[in-house]
């Protein structure tokens, strides 16, 4: 792990293996004096209040990031799919499985939000299947409606509202991601588990 100032009351930690980024966002999230932590695709960057830098350095020194997280286990969250996407067959074909493979696949996967971005809500969720990893589409839609489900590169994802977006879509949900109004806005955080069950 290689460990960068960023400021004068932020670190961000640049992780040798990307999985370990959720454990390690909640590890340094739990810590006195920390204001925020925020997860990307392999870096954490943790602010911190004045006075605080010695006890983020040395969590990050001592690398045991699960004895330092004594908050509550990561949620878990099912996430009810029908699998109609329009780029369904065209992944189906792109990888030489069935239609009803790929769902079958997409549906066994054990899926941890590793970070969030692009949109508020949207999370890039880690642990899909080698034999679905296709690349983005070549030409992304200027309109994708909340709730598609959809997968690019070795991720795959939920589009919590519409927007622009060049990922493959296999079907939708109708479970929101995203509430501002609601005391926690995203449905999604980093380290949360996920399944997706076909409807």
């Amino acid at each position: 792990m290689k460990i960068h100032r960023y400021g004068e009351h932020a670190l961000l930690a640049d992780l040798d293996d990307p999985h370990e980024v959720p454990v390690v966002r909640a590890a340094l999230a739990a810590l006195d004096g920390v204001t925020d932590a925020v997860a990307g695709a392999q870096t954490v960057l943790v602010v911190f209040e004045p006075g605080h830098e010695a006890a983020v350095r040395a969590v990050l020194d001592r690398g045991d990031f699960a004895a330092a997280w004594t908050g509550d286990p990561p949620r878990s969250v099912t996430i009810p799919v029908r699998y109609d996407g329009p780029d369904l067959a065209a992944v189906a074909d792109a990888v030489g499985l069935t239609p009803d493979e790929v769902v079958d696949l997409h549906c066994r996967g054990s899926y941890v939000v590793r970070f969030c971005g692009f949109a508020p809500g949207f999370a890039y969720l880690d642990g899909l299947d080698e034999r679905l990893h296709v690349p983005r589409r070549s030409d992304p839609r200027t309109s994708v409606p909340a709730g598609a489900v959809g997968i690019a590169g070795q991720f795959t994802g939920v589009y919590p509202r519409p927007s622009p977006g060049g990922w493959q879509l296999l079907g939708r949900t109708d479970l929101p991601l995203w509430d501002p109004a609601a005391p926690e806005p995203a449905l999604l955080a980093p380290g949360t588990s996920v399944r997706f069950e076909a409807q």
